[in-house]
């Protein structure tokens, strides 16, 4: 056991201490390192999360932008179909009075007279109001009130209702009977639900379906 072994053996117990130093900063150096990388790689996440966030925004933005502008376009569609609608109405409207104010020529002492276009229409809307709310008329009477021939008032009441601007039956004796479009409805659909009807089951039913009292305030019109 020499001099130099000793030496040699003390500076190895010296070494040791020095190592083991060595050893804990390159533990607080990766665990430093650890950190770093974790807290860049949340970075890193939260960023493609938000990335992932603007592009579902766009998305439904686009998305939304889309249906605001198929909504607009839908719009637009059912006001010009309305435009149109209430312009085919009112020509249908306009010809149908034209046809019934040719029809309507008053007899007076076998002199026909064609009335203004004003006199006309207003004569129309108190002829068709007074028949309707009289509901059941006699057409001889309502001929004789007009100053026509009763064939002319029938005539008169069959083209109004072929143009479908009155809505009601003639009987055998010589009666217009106003039916309303409701009442024809009640009437139809009471034949649909009981099937095979008798007319004296119909003629039955129609007393409580069909209204046939006047309106108390009907004024029938008058020729001037």
């Amino acid at each position: 056991y020499s001099f130099n072994s000793h030496v040699a053996e003390e500076d190895d117990a010296e070494e040791v201490p020095e190592f083991q130093v060595s050893g804990k900063i390159g533990a607080k150096k990766q665990r430093k390192l650890e950190e770093k990388q974790a807290r860049k790689a949340q970075r890193e996440a939260e960023e493609a999360e938000r990335e992932e966030r603007k592009k579902l925004e766009s998305k439904r933005e686009e998305e939304r932008r889309k249906e605001e502008e198929r909504l607009r376009l839908e719009e637009e569609r059912q006001e010009e179909e309305k435009r149109k609608a209430k312009e085919e109405e009112e020509k249908r409207e306009y010809e149908e009075y034209l046809k019934l104010k040719e029809s309507f020529v008053v007899e007076e002492e076998g002199v026909e007279e064609s009335m203004t276009e004003e006199e006309s229409r207003s004569f129309l809307l108190e002829f068709l109001d007074y028949v309707k709310k009289t509901k059941v008329i006699q057409l001889e009477d309502l001929a004789s009130h007009l100053g026509l021939r009763t064939q002319d008032a029938i005539n008169r009441i069959q083209d109004l209702m072929a143009d479908g601007t009155l809505t009601g039956v003639i009987d055998d004796r010589g009666k217009f009977i106003y039916i309303t479009p409701e009442e024809m409805a009640a009437v139809a659909q009471y034949i649909k639900q009981r099937g095979r009807v008798s007319i004296t089951e119909l003629a039955q039913a129609s007393n409580s379906l069909i209204n046939l009292q006047p309106d108390s305030q009907a004024v029938a019109p008058t020729v001037a």
